[in-house]
Parts: structure tokens; C-alpha cells; sequence
């Protein structure tokens, strides 16, 4: 019963879409209306610009690390901290405050990893960069790759069989959140990383 709890205090935290208010209360936008459409850190780069994505992006992971970090530190079992873990990722995927809509869960996601192991977060981080950065130039390609091959690294510094679980979870999950990217990417049609781009700033 306790773990249900926690479950859904996760789900709650996760649930918070910091890219929607961050877009209305210093912005004046809807992010959802703007870009792709996502309110995750990569959507408000291209439409927030270098600093509204950056709170984005710091607060998302925040909503994957604290919770799970919170628990373990108390000595929780490894399955209720990975049942936690996965909560707070689907609360951001299906946010109940946007309709059960939400963003794709890689920040969300990779907070959850690093407060697992954050030798596990660091080698997501760098998978990240690889794919996205270094190699294509597409984000969504990046960040499917961090979250794949988390089951492998949790377990490789954790020894964790439920740690392995939430992350071969969560990239199931986010490897479905990214659907419309892959049918986009076999298109040549997905947008590229707009590092240098300038956008909105804060309105006054």
C-alpha cells in the first residue's frame, strides 16, 4: 500500500508540465501550439529559446530524480524504488492536467537513471550527445538511445534486476512516445537540432 502511495505522489510530481507553464508565465505561449507541439526541453529550444529550455529541461529531470532519489536514500527496495521511478516518467507522458497528454519522457527519464546510478545517468547522457550531436544531428535519435541501452548499464553498475526493469520500461515507453519522430525519420522529414537559432524571450 505504501509503494501505491508513492506510485502516485510520482505520478503527481511527473504530472506537472513545466514546459506548458513555463511557455505561459514568462513567455506568453502555448508550447503546445508551437513546434512539434511536445512540451519537453526540445520544443521549447526551438520555440523558448537557450533559457526557457533550459528550465525545462533542469525541472523535467528534477521530476525523475527527486522522488526516486527520496526513496532510495531510505532504504526502499529496489522494486518499489524502480515502480516509483517508472510512475514519475508515465505521469509526464500522461499528464492528467493536459489531458492525459504529455511530453516524451527523456529528461524525466534520465533524472530517474542518474538518481539510480549516476554512472547509469552519465553513460545516457553521452549516448545522448553521441546520437544526437554527434552523429545525426537529431534529438529524438539521441534520446531513444540513452533510454535503450539504460537496462544494461543499471545493471552493469547496480546489479539490479528491477533497476534493468524500469529502464527497459521506460524505453519501451519512450521509444512509443517517439513514434511520429521515427515515421519522420524515415521520411527525412524530422527537424534538426536548432542549437543557434534565436527565439522568444521573455516578455516583460
Amino acid at each position: 500500500m505504501l509503494v501505491v502511495l508513492y506510485a502516485l505522489g510520482a505520478f503527481l510530481i511527473g504530472s506537472i508540465p513545466f514546459g506548458y507553464l513555463i511557455g505561459r508565465a514568462f513567455y506568453g505561449t502555448d508550447i503546445r501550439t508551437q513546434g512539434s507541439g511536445n512540451i519537453g526541453a526540445m520544443n521549447a529550444l526551438r520555440t523558448l529559446g537557450k533559457p526557457g529550455a533550459a528550465a525545462v529541461l533542469l525541472l523535467d529531470a528534477a521530476k525523475g530524480f527527486a522522488p526516486v532519489y527520496l526513496l532510495a536514500v531510505r532504504g526502499a527496495s529496489h522494486e518499489a524504488v524502480a515502480v516509483v521511478a517508472a510512475a514519475a516518467v508515465a505521469g509526464h507522458c500522461f499528464s492528467p492536467w493536459l489531458g492525459w497528454k504529455g511530453g516524451k519522457g527523456v529528461a524525466t527519464s534520465f533524472g530517474a537513471i542518474f538518481a539510480l546510478s549516476w554512472k547509469a545517468g552519465l553513460v545516457s547522457v553521452a549516448a545522448w550527445i553521441l546520437g544526437s550531436l554527434v552523429v545525426t544531428q537529431y534529438s529524438s535519435v539521441g534520446s531513444m538511445l540513452g533510454n535503450v541501452i539504460s537496462p544494461v548499464s543499471l545493471y552493469l553498475f547496480t546489479g539490479s534486476l528491477w533497476y534493468a526493469a524500469y529502464g527497459a520500461a521506460a524505453a519501451i515507453l519512450i521509444v512509443y512516445t517517439h513514434r511520429e519522430n521515427i515515421g519522420r525519420l524515415r521520411s527525412g522529414t524530422e527537424s534538426r537540432i536548432g542549437l543557434f537559432s534565436k527565439r522568444q524571450t521573455p516578455r516583460p
